[in-house]
């Protein structure tokens, strides 16, 4: 009987530390800080924000969502009214590499390993010479399951490569059509 109730008791303590494990890697995550300052737990939730829009080039795959503060202010008709984002508009960049389906009988790209979390977020004060917008990069290692901060994204690239989309704010994405 002892054998029984010990093993009993060890089920039930996997099974109780599963989720603990679980809330202990997210918590990994979310106490990453960019280089330059960012806080990926200041996109927090960020799995559930509204999708943007999606992108891709020749191996990624990317799906571009935004927080409510940045949806609503997409909704507004910003930035085709010529209004900037509003300070706490948050926006992430999910990439994937890329590959061809091989359930589909149509030509597909679907996403393959996951890679890297974008993060960008309008904060005026904090990021004066860079339109407001601050950015970093949090890449994530499949064969790890990790998350790292990326040491060469810096929050203001200068906007040497945002130029083209000054009139919109910095943001090259359009909230797609529904």
């Amino acid at each position: 009987m002892k054998g029984k109730n010990s093993f009993a008791i060890a089920i039930a303590t996997a099974m109780l530390a599963t989720p603990g494990a679980t809330a202990i890697h997210a918590q990994e995550k979310y106490s990453l800080i960019s280089p330059s300052g960012i806080a990926f737990a200041d996109f927090k939730g960020y799995e559930d924000w509204s999708v943007v829009s999606s992108a891709r080039s020749a191996d990624v795959l990317k799906v571009i969502v935004a927080n409510p503060t940045m949806i609503e202010a997409y909704k507004a008709g910003i930035p085709g009214n010529g209004q900037p984002f509003p300070d706490g508009s948050r926006i992430v960049k999910l990439q994937w590499k890329s590959k061809k389906s091989t359930e589909s009988r149509l030509d597909l790209d679907v996403p393959d390993i996951f890679t890297a979390t974008i993060v960008i977020e309008k904060d005026s004060k904090r990021f004066p010479k860079s339109g407001g917008w601050g950015y970093a990069v949090f890449n994530y290692d499949a064969a790890t399951d990790k998350f790292t901060a990326d040491p060469e994204s810096l929050s203001d690239c200068g906007h040497a490569c945002h130029t083209a989309a000054k009139a919109k704010d910095y943001i090259f994405h359009p909230y797609q059509k529904r």
